[in-house]
């Protein structure tokens, strides 16, 4: 028995060890940056390669960052087309709460989110923590691609607004935009709208998204 005891106590305090780490583990990532605003675009405009491609984007500079254990999505809406459905941009983001790259958090939840969230020009990050220029700035690049209403969903399929889904990037089409820092021409609601403010106009190549503002920047969240 006692030869038992001798053999199983170190096992068990190894268990407990793990457990342990396990939990620390989870915190610092629970603590960690599952918000941000991308530094760059795709350098195409707004042709993202679609949702894939723009997810991979996300992960991509997540992982530069040293934050590339988590899943990364855009917020993106796609409308239906070709027989596929829409895509709601807040049903591919996770339920968070969601953190900035200097751990503050911008939403506890979606429906924070799409409310009163706490987006701002100082909280809407990129992944190396700088804040995004915007209103005011040279150059202006606080038009972030959403393709959304404000709450979050895609728009009906009478006209385009998503760039034919994030694979265009000529001179035809339009998509919705939002402003990271909440500033516009006016102080109406859309002007301070994080994810429905105006629509891109020009086409959806990198140099017409500068024209009201822009780079082709977006919104990733850790979706897990």
């Amino acid at each position: 028995m006692k030869g038992m005891v001798g053999f199983c106590l170190p096992a068990a305090l190894l268990l407990v060890g793990l457990g342990a780490c396990a939990m620390i583990g989870q915190a610092e990532a629970d603590d960690g940056m599952s918000f941000f605003v991308t530094s760059v675009g795709s350098g195409q405009g707004a042709d993202l390669g679609g949702l894939e491609g723009a997810d991979r984007h996300c992960q991509q500079l997540a992982q530069a960052a040293g934050a590339g254990g988590r899943t990364w999505h855009a917020y993106l809406s796609t409308q239906s087309a070709g027989g596929k459905p829409a895509v709601n941009a807040r049903d591919r983001i996770g339920q968070g709460p969601w953190r900035n790259a200097k751990a503050t958090i911008i939403a506890q939840n979606v429906n924070d989110l799409h409310d009163a969230n706490n987006l701002t020009k100082k909280t809407a990050l990129t992944e190396k923590g700088n804040v995004v220029n915007g209103r005011g700035d040279s150059p202006n690049t606080h038009d972030i691609l959403t393709g959304s209403q404000p709450d979050g969903t895609a728009f009906a399929v009478a006209e385009d607004r998503t760039y034919g889904n994030w694979t265009k990037s000529g001179a035809d089409g339009a998509a919705m935009l939002g402003h990271s820092d909440r500033r516009g021409l006016s102080e109406d609601p859309p002007a301070k709208s994080w994810n429905s403010s105006h629509l891109s106009r020009g086409g959806c190549s990198q140099e017409a998204l500068k024209g009201t503002g822009g780079a082709g920047l977006l919104y990733c969240f850790a979706a897990d």
